[in-house]
């Protein structure tokens, strides 16, 4: 697949099928994550890969708790469960200094960049925010310097593709030097 096919193919996945994931598709969509980057190359992102069943269940049960929309997640193969550690220097002092949380962003880029190779490998991937990270950090034993971020569900899809997906029109995206004026796209 060319990277536009793999951008265009990847999608949110709610059912898997039972195969497990192999752990060096594992090492490869989390070798991918390492490669994003990041502010002043701190890299924060840590990932914690999940195949106990016992404990994807008991994370969707405690960590997901009402969330009725996810008890799929009690049957996925595997959970990656994003953090970063906040101690690391940039962290600290980026965030003072101009406000910006800047491990939030390296975390979105890093996730995306395992999603992005979870897609070539032929795995589906669901991300996973609406969650209780202190029940994660307690269920995992994740020190108090480090924050549960998302998690991710990650398997080989049991559902069809959806037929096709809309999205806005570039022209309601991309703008030319300022808010509003329409950049030409040559369509």
């Amino acid at each position: 697949m060319t990277f536009d096919e793999i951008i265009q193919a990847r999608r949110s996945v709610r059912a898997y099928d039972s195969r497990p994931v192999d752990p060096r598709d594992i090492v490869a969509m989390c070798e991918a994550a390492r490669w994003a980057p990041s502010a002043s190359n701190s890299q924060p992102i840590r990932i914690i890969a999940v195949t106990d069943r016992s404990t994807i269940e008991r994370l969707a049960k405690e960590a997901m708790g009402p969330v009725a929309g996810n008890r799929w997640v009690r049957e996925v193969p595997l959970l990656l469960v994003g953090c970063a550690q906040l101690d690391i220097v940039t962290n600290r002092i980026g965030a003072g200094i101009t406000g910006i949380e800047y491990y939030q962003i390296d975390f979105g880029i890093a996730m995306e960049h395992l999603v992005l190779k979870a897609t070539e490998l032929g795995l589906g991937t669901c991300w996973l925010g609406w969650i209780n990270t202190e029940r994660t950090k307690v269920i995992l034993d994740i020190p108090s310097n480090v924050r549960v971020m998302a998690m991710m569900a990650v398997g080989y899809p049991a559902d069809a593709p959806p037929k096709k997906r809309s999205r806005k029109p570039l022209e309601k995206l991309l703008f030319s030097e300022r808010w509003g004026t329409s950049f030409p796209t040559n369509k």
